[in-house]
């Protein structure tokens, strides 16, 4: 099934409060003593080292230095991990295909997201960060097809939003959405901007229902409207 944002399912009974979010540690990978048992409920963000993921977590949890933002691309090298309570964290995965560091390190990167993609059980979805203005690469869609495989839902946020005009912002919204049909599964796509908060409602609405625990879950078809085409929510 494909989630074209406007039919998303969330429980309603639990609002998850994302401003409370706080740094609890960081480790090279899911092996690492510093990792957090894996228990509770997870959402990951990834994306490529110039997508604007630092700053779309800063944005969705209102915390300008959450995570740490650089104008080079690709300085996050350590999964992060950001608690919300004692059951629930976001995590900050290091960026993919762009940061201009050496093989070996870069090697060792991607060693780390993938065993932790593969291995992680307490995993509820995959953020994947797109710059709007050439989304899906062959990364991207790479990721995207492994979450769908492993029966994952995959809110892809089309970041830098706001470089785009209204019409070309929500063309390129529709386009991707068009272009996803063809992966199955359940993916969510809309428009996203840190520097004007675009987006962030919405994003929020879907990683909430990611992190409720088991219970009935109603659907939002008549809450999440064309604004997350457009991008003209706050």
């Amino acid at each position: 099934m494909i989630d074209f944002g406007f039919g998303a399912k969330i429980v309603s009974d639990l609002k998850i409060n994302f401003e409370i979010a706080s740094f609890l540690t960081s480790a090279p990978n899911i092996a690492h003593m510093h990792m957090p048992a894996d228990v509770g409920y997870e959402i990951a963000f990834a994306g490529r080292s110039n997508a604007g993921k630092s700053s779309a977590l800063n944005t969705i949890t209102r915390q300008k230095g959450l995570a740490r933002t650089s104008k080079t691309p690709g300085r996050t090298q350590l999964i992060n991990i950001f608690e919300l309570d004692p059951q629930r964290r976001l995590i900050d995965l290091p960026g993919y295909g762009f940061a201009k560091v050496p093989l070996d390190m870069k090697i060792k990167w991607q060693k780390s997201l993938g065993e932790y993609l593969q291995s992680r059980q307490c995993l509820r979805g995959l953020v994947i960060m797109m710059d709007i203005r050439h989304p899906l690469k062959d990364l991207d869609v790479n990721m995207i097809r492994w979450a769908i495989e492993s029966d994952l839902p995959v809110l892809g946020l089309l970041t830098k939003c706001d470089k785009l005009k209204s019409g070309a912002r929500k063309a390129a919204v529709l386009k991707a959405r068009k272009d996803c049909e063809q992966y199955g599964g359940d993916i969510t796509i809309q428009a996203f901007s840190s520097l004007k908060v675009i987006g962030k409602a919405e994003a929020e609405k879907v990683m909430s229902a990611w992190l409720q625990p088991d219970a009935e879950l109603v659907d939002l078809t008549e809450v999440i409207d064309e604004e997350v085409v457009d991008g003209d929510s706050e």
